[in-house]
């Protein structure tokens, strides 16, 4: 079935779904696709009697549950206008976007409830609390109209987290978001048969689209978490749920690569020996595999990465390893998917080829690297930024096509590489064209590397390093021992690890991508809801323009 328009998905699956359980707390409730149906009119005719109607615009801050998908569905199938607040951010910023979006109306959860100020609430039509859907305050009492949408009208505006600058409100209508419901399905399609395990903000249109509105067409059961999903929370949840599809970000398989596979396969001289070779590791990989097949509840059939560029070797490690994984590429303004690759299409290191009705291109070309800025001319893309013409006029060509920020380079058949973000490009002292990400990626390779940011400095690249303190104690004595060996001895040893680390990169990368220091960074670095690093805080370029607390 095609649909144009949320409020045909849930009219669809309520009704085709009916008895079959939809949404489900890990530890609390199930809810049915009927269920749904019933609490979205609930919703609604709070919302009606507070006099927010057809047109108006309803903030959404909460954590996720059941009720975030009744509370998106009701505002958006009643002809209103959802605004998905992501949760990191901060009161100040959580104002000015409410204030900024127009919204006469907030579903909030508990916890987030304590991060709004007072005029804020003050302000509002009403405050509906997503826990139980009841309401926590009311200041207007009149009655509005629901309207049925149409294709063309707003469905949403999502403030995104923006890695480099103030968030911006990105107009997504109901045919943009519906539409992914078409051209999605020739990449891979649910079934009433999924369960999916949520673990990413479903304020981020990457979950929101392929984590609910997706499944929940297709009569999926979703489960939600109730706190982060770091690994003391993820294995109880996939032992319990057993999930078929989960949609993730790089830094969880990533972290379980560098974390877990690989320290396995450097404990000894033999097995360092038999990984350094291509089949033996290929044969590590595969056993590996099935651990962690074992691992993910057994029944995976897709495990779906996209959100921020993969590394390469954490990828190589899937692919051999035979583990159901996906790569989709795609930006908020966008909807969010653009490209993909599942199975047998996938090549290590490609986002895979376009969508169906979905055309790419390259623009401003590097005559000697061939690659340019990717720009694409999808049905899902965004009408504009909200109230901000000048941004939205600057993301479109003269032609229409929106210019998607990323440098890539596109094969002749159609699969297309990221290199890395246009604004992240540092200029050589001769005019190279450098790629912060290509650097990073050799750095994270390192055995003594968590995560890490290259930067420049007075004209040199320098690299931020955040150091895996399990691999210093492994292979050191002295870090096992902190108390008993003086700061200064401490600091010895760390800068010799510094230089190791900058010898393995200088030696694995081209001539002018040569880093000149590696520093110390305590602390993981800082993220966006979904784990990408925020570059702005490390770049050592603007160090004298430090961000305000609006700019984070």
């Amino acid at each position: 079935m095609t649909f144009t328009t949320i409020y045909e998905v849930v009219k669809h699956s309520v009704e085709k779904f009916s008895e079959r359980i939809a949404f489900s707390m890990i530890g609390g409730e199930d809810v049915s696709y009927k269920e749904v149906g019933e609490r979205v009119e609930k919703v609604q005719e709070m919302l009606l009697n507070a006099g927010v109607g057809a047109g108006d615009k309803v903030a959404i801050l909460s954590s996720s549950m059941p009720n975030w998908g009744v509370s998106y569905f009701a505002v958006t199938s009643a002809g209103m206008i959802a605004v998905p607040i992501l949760p990191d951010f901060t009161s100040d910023e959580l104002d000015l976007i409410i204030t900024h979006s127009e919204a006469k109306a907030i579903l909030v959860s508990d916890k987030l409830y304590t991060k709004l100020s007072k005029e804020t609430i003050e302000r509002l039509n009403i405050v509906i609390r997503t826990k139980g859907l009841n309401i926590i305050s009311q200041r207007v009492e009149e009655r509005a109209e629901k309207a049925i949408p149409q294709p063309e009208d707003l469905a949403a505006i999502i403030y995104t987290s923006g890695t480099t600058s103030k968030p911006k409100g990105v107009m997504l209508t109901h045919y943009n978001i519906a539409m992914q419901l078409t051209i999605i399905p020739p990449l891979f399609d649910y079934n009433e048969n999924d369960v999916l395990l949520s673990i990413l903000p479903l304020s981020h249109t990457y979950e929101c689209t392929l984590g609910m509105i997706y499944p929940f067409s297709r009569g999926a059961h979703i489960h939600y978490m109730d706190r982060p999903p770091t690994a003391s929370a993820l294995m109880p949840a996939l032992a319990q749920v057993r999930p078929t599809v989960i949609a993730s970000v790089p830094l969880i398989m990533e972290k379980i690569y560098y974390g877990k596979v690989r320290p396995t396969f450097q404990k000894n001289a033999l097995l360092r020996t038999l990984y350094g070779w291509g089949w033996s590791r290929k044969l590590l990989h595969k056993i590996a595999g099935k651990q962690l097949k074992k691992l993910f509840g057994g029944r995976m059939r897709f495990f779906a990465i996209g959100g921020a560029k993969f590394d390469t070797e954490a990828e190589r490690f899937l692919y051999e390893a035979g583990f159901p994984y996906g790569i989709g590429y795609g930006l908020t303004e966008t909807a969010p998917l653009l490209a993909g690759c599942v199975g047998k299409m996938v090549r290590v290191g490609s986002t895979g080829p376009a969508l169906p009705a979905v055309q790419v291109r390259l623009e401003d070309i590097n005559p000697d690297t061939g690659q340019g800025e990717i720009v694409v001319n999808t049905p899902c893309c965004m009408k504009g930024y909200f109230k901000n013409e000048e941004a939205t006029r600057a993301v479109f060509t003269d032609d229409g096509w929106f210019r998607t920020g990323d440098l890539g380079a596109i094969t002749d058949d159609g699969w297309i590489y990221i290199k890395g973000r246009l604004k992240n490009m540092i200029v050589g002292p001769s005019g190279e064209n450098i790629y912060p990400e290509d650097i990073e990626e050799v750095l994270n390779s390192n055995r003594f590397v968590a995560e890490s940011v290259v930067t420049e400095e007075d004209g040199k690249l320098i690299a931020l390093v955040y150091f895996d303190t399990s691999a210093l104690e492994e292979a050191y004595d002295e870090f096992k021992h902190k108390m008993s060996v003086s700061a200064e001895q401490l600091q010895l040893k760390m800068e010799e690890i510094k230089k190791e680390v900058m010898e393995y990169v200088n030696s694995k990368v081209n001539r002018f991508s040569k880093i000149t220091k590696v520093m110390d960074n305590e602390g993981e670095f800082e993220k966006t809801p979904t784990k990408k690093i925020r570059r702005f805080v490390y770049d050592r370029r603007n160090k004298n323009n430090e961000p305000t607390a609006n700019d984070k």
